[in-house]
């Protein structure tokens, strides 16, 4: 399923090498080419979001398109033709993959999350009710992915390896933020927990805290995913009403970007995060999107 939420219960990626949703760029381009990795492993933040992914139908029009709305600038390595890394003021933010059109996949963008063991990672997953639609796909010798659905048909993957070094996800703060839109929260806190490790005790791994109808996973103290309970409908034709994990992108000026959008070929989508049945908190000031091959973001104003 891609982060639109379509197709619970399978996966919208290829197990081939060099098209798995642009893993590759966890560890980069001969390793600096793209920006420089960081050392060992992912064992320094086990459980956490270590990477940001879409798989597109053409990379000249996505770096058109996410360059315009969002600022980025754009390096390539190794892989060519085919993946871009997306940086804002030098600092890696996203990949983005030419795949969807080659593997007959749906754009989409996926969050991946750190492990230290992908096959024990994906044994957790399939024995907590997830799908596992691709992996582990070994690329020695940086890492090794997989791609799942959780129980409820939300897409996410796993990476066991070397991640970009100055990449950071958070709350009001980082460039981006991710958090997941499921029925219960608490419950899909148990599902990940497990598979992720949250709750092991380690100090390697993430903290949770329960606050009345969320769960916030943090790192190191810092909040860098939300889990959240809403009126979601796996077979709601409207995709903010599936269960997804939703990607967020801070922009300095919302009516900006909003424009740029337009004028580059996506569309506002109308109704919010919630398709229109639960308002943000708080008055911060979102807009949920698409791009021109139909991927499904957020903006949100920088503070």
């Amino acid at each position: 399923m891609g982060a639109d939420g379509t197709g619970k219960g399978r996966t919208a990626h290829s197990g081939r090498r060099g098209t798995l949703v642009g893993t590759d760029a966890l560890w980069t381009q001969d390793d600096e080419e793209v920006a420089p990795v960081a050392e060992p492993t992912t064992g320094e933040a086990v459980g956490a979001p270590c990477w940001l992914n879409l798989s597109a139908r053409d990379l000249g029009t996505a770096e058109r398109f996410y360059g315009a709305v969002l600022g980025w600038t754009f390096r390539r390595g190794a892989l060519g033709d085919a993946y871009a890394v997306g940086e804002r003021d030098g600092v890696p933010v996203a990949g983005i993959a030419a795949v969807a059109a080659e593997m007959q996949v749906p754009v989409a963008w996926t969050v991946f999350f750190a492990v230290d063991d992908a096959d024990a990672a994906v044994a957790r997953i399939r024995e907590r009710g997830g799908t596992v639609g691709v992996g582990p796909v070994a690329f020695p010798p940086r890492g090794r992915a997989a791609l799942a659905t959780d129980p409820e048909g939300a897409a996410f993957a796993v990476w066991e390896g070397r991640r970009v070094s100055r990449w950071e996800i958070g709350e009001r703060k980082a460039p981006a933020w991710v958090e997941l839109h499921t029925r219960n929260a608490f419950d899909a806190a148990v599902f990940y927990g497990g598979v992720l490790k949250w709750a092991d005790g380690s100090p390697d791994c993430c903290e949770v805290s329960y606050e009345d109808d969320r769960v916030v996973l943090r790192h190191g103290g810092e909040a860098v995913a939300r889990l959240n309970s809403g009126p979601v409908e796996s077979a709601s034709p409207r995709p903010q009403l599936r269960p997804r994990w939703l990607v967020r992108f801070r922009v300095p000026d919302l009516a900006a970007a909003e424009a740029a959008t337009l004028e580059h070929g996506g569309s506002v989508v109308p109704g919010g995060e919630w398709g229109g049945v639960r308002e943000p908190g708080g008055g911060v000031r979102r807009a949920v999107v698409r791009d021109p091959d139909g991927a499904l973001f957020t903006l949100e104003a920088e503070d």
